[in-house]
């Protein structure tokens, strides 16, 4: 029987923050000779069954360069949607967490969307229910509500806006500008950044990711000390004092941007460690170091890792294709609203010059959604 891993998450019940568990698949490690077997069957599987892989930043080395070789892709959450609707092929097998396979069928109706399991979450979206985010949202109807994308299509359906962590800022400061308080959720640590970078009047909901909250701040200093060269490169998901650190502050796709464009050769990375796959395969003559997760005689809760996002593996890959197992279906009704503070984001950000819409020609569109994903 395959062993599962206890994950605590925060969670927010009757306004109140509380501590809930969920638990997550530990996966089992194949050997060579099993890795090599699964990576063939997955090659011919994905080209007899007419189907494009996405893979998230987050997911194993092993997926995502099969991704890569066979004409998928690997990026952040929205992106995977984006390119997906940019394909002819019928089927889109997204390796990730259930949220974003959600975000490719909302918008990819049309398409068959399928994923390695569909238990793998995520604690920004369990620790915000639909049902209990709703009454949260009609205690406060003054207020315009925003979501980040690392929601269910549910909470996004009760949304006005969706947001990844890229395009937030100008978001939450275009509605700042227009007089509107916001009522944000889930990540509370990217809505205290968003609300002290814009002075927004935000209402926050009590979420954070297990991966980035765990982050310590006082033990990176002591790291950047024994490399006083690197620069800090952090996800606006982790606490405060950890921003605080860093050299560059954004998403994963801004987090690759900057390890390019800053005069350094050594980093310190502060967000999920699947990311140090792409950032060595794009820049191998550079040092990418992990943050650190836990202070001295302490143990991590994530060790930097999604351990939903582990759930991820060659085996139920293979088999999702063989088999048609784990496909996304989403209630008409609830994937139209969903739709609609998505669509509103993508307006949005084409208005501001960055193109965010698929033309259908893969040349032209390669640089989407490059300054404005995830999740």
């Amino acid at each position: 029987m395959q062993a599962t891993q206890v994950v605590e998450f925060e969670h927010q019940l009757a306004g109140v923050a509380c501590t809930a568990r969920a638990w997550a698949k530990v996966p089992v490690t194949p050997s060579a000779e099993r890795r090599h077997d699964l990576k063939a069957r997955i090659r011919r599987l994905l080209k007899e069954r007419s189907a494009v892989l996405l893979a998230h930043y987050y997911v194993e080395a092993d997926i995502q360069d099969l991704a890569e070789e066979t004409g998928g892709c690997v990026a952040d959450s929205l992106e995977m949607a984006r390119f997906g609707r940019a394909q002819a092929a019928p089927t889109l097998v997204v390796a990730g967490v259930r949220f974003m396979g959600e975000t490719a069928k909302i918008l990819n109706p049309e398409k068959r969307v399928l994923m390695p399991d569909l238990d793998a979450s995520c604690s920004l979206d369990l620790g915000c229910p639909a049902d209990e985010f709703s009454r949260f949202c009609d205690l406060h109807p003054e207020r315009t509500v925003v979501v980040y994308a690392n929601t269910s299509a549910a909470v996004k359906a009760r949304a006005g806006w969706v947001v990844t962590s890229a395009i937030a800022l100008d978001v939450v400061r275009h509605l700042h500008e227009g007089g509107e308080k916001i009522l944000w959720a889930p990540d509370r640590h990217l809505g205290a950044y968003v609300q002290s970078r814009t002075g927004a009047d935000m209402l926050l909901w009590h979420g954070a990711c297990v991966v980035h909250e765990e982050f310590k701040a006082r033990e990176l200093e002591v790291l950047k000390k024994e490399h006083p060269r690197a620069k800090v490169l952090v996800h606006p998901e982790s606490p405060a004092e950890v921003i605080e650190l860093a050299d560059a502050v954004g998403s994963t796709t801004q987090i690759i941007n900057a390890a390019k464009a800053l005069d350094a050769d050594e980093f310190i990375v502060a967000t999920d460690n699947g990311m140090l796959h792409k950032l060595r395969m794009l820049m191998p003559e550079k040092r990418f170091i992990e943050a650190p997760t836990a202070g001295a005689s302490a143990t991590c809760k994530s060790c930097a890792h999604c351990p939903w996002m582990a759930m991820n593996g060659l085996a139920n890959l293979a088999e999702a294709l063989e088999t048609g197992a784990n496909e996304i279906h989403i209630d008409p009704e609830i994937a139209r609203r969903a739709y609609r503070p998505i669509d509103r984001m993508l307006a949005f950000a084409e208005g501001r010059k960055v193109r965010v819409r698929a033309s259908g020609d893969l040349a032209r569109d390669g640089a989407l959604f490059r300054n404005v994903g995830p999740a």
